[in-house]
């Protein structure tokens, strides 16, 4: 005879698994439903940002197609495409022979600005950017040139 626990274990445990299976089986549905649509959504969403891209290179070629003809644009936005490195601006300053405060004076800033930039606590923004670039290509001579010019307007 089997033992009367062991029934009543059973028994208990059938009637669960029938209780429970049709709350797991719409578990089950809404789970694929959900992931569906996350799928869904991941597809819409990595179109959309194909869209972004493309419109982004389209309106890149506009701007540089009109940049050429437009002067007023060009002034504008001088720091379009320019890089910073700050070891870069202190090895120019350096070349040319200038203090912080001489570097500072041709591109319109403090001498405290200079340092900053140099050791990277910093960025100097587009109006210093486009000067420090237009010293790159320049040799001492100009640079006394344009200092004596400041001090002179002073």
């Amino acid at each position: 005879m089997p033992n009367i626990a062991a029934l009543l274990k059973e028994e208990i445990s059938r009637v669960a698994r029938k209780e429970l299976r049709p709350v797991v089986e719409t578990l089950r549905k809404q789970g694929a439903a959900q992931r569906a649509e996350i799928a869904s959504l991941k597809r819409r969403l990595q179109d959309l940002e194909r869209k972004l891209k493309a419109a982004e290179r389209s309106s890149g070629r506009r701007a540089a197609s009109a940049a050429p003809q437009d002067t007023a644009a060009t002034q504008e936005a001088p720091a379009q495409g320019l890089r910073f490195r700050p070891a870069g601006m202190a090895s120019n300053r350096q070349r040319l022979g200038l203090s912080a405060a001489a570097f500072g004076q041709l591109i319109g800033a403090t001498a405290q600005s200079v340092y900053a930039w140099e050791q990277g606590k910093s960025k100097p923004h587009a109006r210093n950017l486009a000067a420090i670039a237009a010293l790159r290509g320049i040799g001492k001579r100009e640079v006394e040139a344009r200092l004596a010019a400041i001090d002179a307007a002073k």
